[in-house]
């Protein structure tokens, strides 16, 4: 999924989720920051898991999973996440008036993911408003929302072909992205100032463009070779994202300048503050 699609916010605050096993999982620290304004969820979390163990003898962190999310620092980490039910369990332990709201907006985050799965078209249709409500044009969005489809071809061939591990999935589009831009996506954000925005949010045409053209190209070099294993999807990636990258040279020449760069598409939370300032 899209960093785009995995943070959804409550009352001005980011929750982050990430769909694992065909339904949503959300940050249990983000929710208990959002009802309690805690500066320390972490801490209070930690804390409301030993008071309820020796109150009620329930291990809250058996109804959590461990997945990666994306942290501030622009890193994924494991962090504890917890399902629709099991989030309604760990809020009826948090003495919160904000609890009852969120109850009602998780049953309906819950609801529309339902609705998704019976016509995915849902999904597309509410991103493509969550772009516009953002100040997104429409040819943006629309170049935005086949990159997504692209992107999730690609992740959905290396499935399929043999890679299991989260690290593989960033090695591999760090392989394309080298071989593209001449920067890692890592980079590319330093490159931008981002932290925990999302790389294709803040890109312009050409960078969309090239982009679709890495991936959509690795995703067809693996077909026609019928790739197995992360070596030689990782020796494809670095051919596809060359044909991108290779057309980028080309485009440069003849513009006088660089398609990488610094410029955001839309101005970032930190440089909207500064030009307040």
């Amino acid at each position: 999924m899209e960093n785009f699609t995995n943070i959804a916010i409550f009352k001005g605050k980011k929750v982050r989720k990430i769909i694992y096993q065909n339904e949503w999982w959300f940050s249990v620290i983000d929710v208990i920051e959002a009802l309690t304004d805690s500066e320390r969820p972490s801490v209070y979390w930690t804390a409301m898991k030993s008071r309820v163990k020796n109150e009620d003898e329930i291990e809250l962190s058996t109804i959590c999973r461990q997945l990666k999310l994306e942290s501030s620092d622009g890193k994924k980490y494991n962090t504890d996440c917890a399902n629709t039910e099991g989030l309604f369990r760990i809020i009826q332990s948090i003495p919160s008036p904000k609890a009852e709201p969120f109850k009602r907006w998780l049953a309906k985050v819950g609801y529309e993911r339902v609705q998704e799965i019976d016509d995915p078209e849902l999904a597309t249709k509410r991103t493509r408003i969550l772009y516009k409500l953002k100040g997104y044009p429409d040819s943006w969005i629309e170049k935005r929302i086949r990159v997504i489809a692209i992107r999730e071809e690609l992740t959905d061939e290396w499935k399929n072909r043999g890679v299991k591990e989260h690290t593989d999935y960033e090695i591999l589009t760090a392989e394309i992205s080298k071989a593209t831009f001449g920067v890692t996506p890592a980079e590319y954000k330093k490159l931008k100032g981002l932290k925990r925005e999302n790389l294709r949010d803040h890109m312009d045409d050409f960078e969309l463009i090239f982009n679709m053209l890495g991936e959509r190209s690795t995703t067809e070099i693996h077909r026609t070779e019928n790739s197995q294993g992360v070596p030689k999807l990782k020796y494809d990636a670095n051919r596809g994202g060359r044909i991108a990258g290779n057309a980028r040279k080309e485009l440069e020449k003849e513009l006088g300048h660089s398609v990488v760069s610094k410029e955001n598409f839309l101005p970032t939370k930190k440089s909207k503050k500064l030009l307040a300032d």
